[in-house]
């Protein structure tokens, strides 16, 4: 497997798999890294729907072959197709004729995602980079947008849980929420379940960081971090490339390995 190999060769020794929505990569990852030496960490990234609002719940160390869980992400799969369906079809009233087809192309056998599209777009010379591509053409008001019901985040948490794993609320900042929000947020996440919160996701300020790991005390959660890699396409964030956590939090992989304190 290339992600594997490009751990290995970024000196990686503890390597998560959180694909969007599916576990279908888990097992010839697992193979591939125990191959490598490398420390493998079977996840996923469930979306989910809460106050109208997107959010993402990470599953750490789950079996990736529980039912309930693969029933939930089936249920996803169905609502990730319809909306790249309906998405191709905005696209193409918007001049991005067959934009759907190409996605289909680049995600072969996997699901369409909004990458999949942004990288069609600037293939096509109509936006400079995926980040242009989501501002112009596929966040809230624009061409792409496609307005999306996702589990909900209990059924996220739960099902989670039920497959032995550890939920984690994903890059809270990214979200936009005021204070008040991301208070509520974090009390419902943890009376149903969650037990960490990213603190560290791609390559955040200092700032950033500290503000998630203050967060993360405050609810009486623990602490998560990860490189957020999604591809050599893009130019950040690096796989295997991040900050530590903060020395006074614990760690959400001592859940499983309490010796470990640093990533």
């Amino acid at each position: 497997m290339d992600l594997v190999e490009r751990a290995k060769t970024a000196g990686v020794g503890v390597l998560a798999l959180t694909d969007h929505d599916t576990v279908a990569g888990i097992e010839e990852a697992a193979l591939a890294a125990r191959n490598s030496g490398i420390e493998f960490v079977p996840g996923v990234e469930v979306s989910v729907t809460w106050e109208g609002k997107t959010l993402h719940v990470v599953g750490l160390q789950i079996n990736a072959r529980d039912s309930g869980l693969l029933e939930t992400l089936g249920c996803l799969a169905d609502i990730r197709e319809d909306r790249a369906r309906e998405m191709g079809e905005r696209l193409a009233r918007s001049g991005a004729a067959g934009a759907y087809e190409s996605a289909k192309r680049l995600a072969q056998e996997g699901m369409v995602t909004r990458t999949h599209f942004a990288r069609v777009l600037v293939s096509r010379g109509l936006a400079l980079d995926v980040r242009d591509v989501f501002n112009r053409f596929l966040t809230h008001g624009k061409p792409g947008h496609v307005a999306t019901q996702w589990a909900s985040l209990e059924t996220a948490v739960a099902r989670i849980s039920q497959a032995g794993g550890f939920a984690v609320l994903a890059h809270p900042l990214r979200y936009r929420l005021s204070k008040s929000w991301l208070r509520r947020l974090a009390g419902e996440f943890r009376e149903m379940g969650g037990v960490a919160v990213e603190v560290i996701s791609g390559h955040p300020s200092l700032g950033e960081i500290e503000s998630m790991a203050s967060f993360a005390k405050r609810h009486g959660l623990m602490g998560s971090c990860g490189s957020d890699f999604h591809g050599p396409d893009e130019a950040w964030p690096k796989l295997g490339k991040m900050s530590f956590l903060p020395g006074d939090l614990t760690p959400v992989w001592s859940l499983w390995q309490p010796a470990l304190q640093r990533p």
